[in-house]
């Protein structure tokens, strides 16, 4: 049996709240651990047109709101993780699974880092971004659980 590689290049998808500093933090020790490149994506997802009535809602000024939001949270994780620059982080709009599989294709990643809450029952069959990103992934992927404790 052959001694698996270290990682070369470690990307972490993140949600930008709270719960994902433990991703953050896991996947920026396995890199340093790994002497391995990281790189962390946050993806906007498209809303929906919204329709009141007859007349459709331009929902643009919210979506550009809700980018700005991201980069308001993106910039003050560059402030905490020395690890994080504005060259190794991107914000992309589409979808989660689609943005991230690209990106680690394009930048020749070996492990996709993502946090996963362990939903069951519906929540799970609804499936979640984790499960999402585990299916078709270019590359190994790790689950940081983010369970709260009993």
């Amino acid at each position: 049996m052959s001694t698996p590689k270290p990682y070369t290049h470690i990307l972490v998808a993140v949600d930008l709240t709270e719960e994902c500093d433990p991703v953050i933090y896991r996947a920026s020790a396995s890199a340093e651990a790994n002497g391995a490149t990281l790189s962390l994506i946050h993806i906007v997802e498209p809303m929906a047109m919204a329709f009141g009535g007859d007349v459709p809602i331009d929902l643009s000024q919210v979506q550009q709101q809700q980018f700005d939001q991201a980069k308001k949270c993106l910039d003050r994780l560059i402030d905490i993780y020395p690890q994080l620059t504005k060259e190794n982080c991107k914000l992309a709009y589409g979808q989660p699974r689609q943005e991230i599989h690209s990106f680690a294709k394009e930048h020749h990643c070996d492990l996709i880092v993502v946090g996963s809450h362990g939903r069951h029952g519906l929540a799970l069959l609804l499936g979640s971004t984790a499960n999402d990103v585990l299916h078709g992934a270019p590359c190994d992927v790790l689950a940081v659980s983010l369970k709260k404790p009993d």
